[in-house]
């Protein structure tokens, strides 16, 4: 529903500065993955200490999630996420200048709870502005903004550390974030109707209870939990040290790698989207186009745990069906009310970040345990690190096709 703006507006006003916001929050996320040997350098990081470091992002991401749904159900979108963005440029400058590790990791919690918004905004603005059988395409195409973030994270960042070092960057990552939060107050239009619910904050939580105790939503969430969960561990870090210590990768080669991979993800956030929304014109439901996809995505890690095939095409399989459990936040913002339809979004993120934080943070406990002599880790300590996310993606997997056998959630 595009209300009185005309698409070229809403493209311009409403899905551009959403994606600048969802853009800078995948930055973030992901530029561990080509920072880890520098601040490992710097700071003597174990593998423990870089995992905390990274996941803490998901922690304050992740706890933040239930009140943010209900900051969206009643002031809206823009509101919300330009505010949170001030907490996101506080904790990079503090990231910037911080002298050890508990600065950093104050620093990195503030980011995650500054960017905690940008993708629930977008959802929640989509809902507002577009019809419903667009939701998973123009989904696709604000993640995909994300997956430009990703790339920026990559093999640009070892480039821009040929200019300035890691805290430069990230004072320059706070400029950027002040700059998304006045964009997004100057240029998105009020909404024309009020989506908060009339009741208070008690009638609020009581939606959220409705939701956590839904059916539907217990189908779906778990595959798109551990699926997720998994893919933000790796990808967002722990990608970038197996491909330097496992596959014997410079620094430079390991961040045109993580550039591929970051490639094929927005190919996965485009490609899954358009064709979920074809595909439910031939009657196949987008819930069975996400299970499809997250098989996939699991043979592609079970490959990559036994080396079959050469790698860069595995990698980029891994970040194009990576993004396969992502279309579970549009099929089951769907099932709901479009009043809830912040609260659905962020209560399945909650799960998602919470098992991205325990996952990240414990995968850099196990391999801690296999430290290599020349420096780095050794490769067994990645094979059961990432061989027991995969366990857990098959039983949410089988999970989904046994509540679900029809395939009409």
């Amino acid at each position: 529903m595009t209300g009185a703006l005309s698409p070229a507006a809403v493209v311009l006003r409403i899905f551009l500065p959403f994606a600048a916001g969802y853009f800078l929050s995948y930055l973030y996320r992901t530029i561990n993955a080509v920072l880890s040997p520098y601040l490992v350098a710097e700071l003597g990081l174990s593998a423990t200490d870089l995992g905390l470091l990274t996941s803490v992002y998901f922690l304050t991401f992740a706890a933040f999630q239930l009140p943010l749904g209900m900051l969206l159900d009643r002031f809206g979108p823009r509101r919300v996420e330009a505010t949170l963005l001030l907490f996101a440029a506080a904790g990079a400058g503090m990231f910037a200048f911080g002298g050890g590790l508990v600065e950093l990791v104050v620093g990195r919690g503030l980011i995650g709870l500054g960017v905690s918004a940008c993708l629930m905004a977008s959802f929640k603005a989509f809902v507002l502005w577009f019809p419903a059988a667009r939701l998973p395409a123009v989904n696709g195409w604000v993640l995909a903004a994300g997956g430009l973030g990703a790339l920026a994270a990559t093999a640009p960042v070892e480039t821009a550390l040929r200019l300035t070092d890691w805290r430069g960057l990230f004072a320059g990552l706070a400029g950027l974030s002040f700059a998304v939060a006045l964009c997004l107050v100057l240029a998105v239009p009020e909404q024309r109707r009020n989506p908060a619910p009339p009741d208070g904050w008690r009638a609020q939580w009581r939606g959220v209870g409705d939701i956590f105790r839904d059916r539907a939503f217990w189908t779906i969430a778990p595959s798109s939990v551990v699926s997720q969960a998994s893919f933000l561990a790796v990808q967002g870090l722990w990608a970038g040290p197996w491909l330097r210590d496992v596959a014997g990768l410079d620094r430079t080669m390991a961040a045109d790698y993580l550039f591929w991979i970051a490639a094929a993800m927005v190919g996965g956030f485009l490609g899954m989207g358009q064709l979920t929304y074809r595909l439910s014109r031939y009657g196949i439901p987008p819930v069975a186009v996400a299970a499809g996809g997250m098989a996939l995505f699991m043979f592609v890690q079970l490959a990559l745990l036994f080396e079959w095939g050469p790698l860069l095409p595995l990698w980029m399989s891994f970040g194009f069906f990576g993004t396969s459990g992502v279309l579970n936040y549009a099929i089951l913002t769907q099932a709901f009310p479009p009043a809830l339809a912040g609260r659905v979004n962020t209560a399945l993120n909650l799960l998602v970040f919470v098992a991205a934080f325990a996952g990240q943070w414990g995968m850099g406990a196990i391999i801690d345990r296999w430290p290599a002599a020349g420096g780095g880790y050794a490769a067994p300590g990645y094979r059961l690190a990432f061989g027991l996310a995969l366990a857990l993606q098959l039983l949410s997997w089988a999970w989904l096709l046994a509540k679900s056998p029809d395939r009409r959630v």
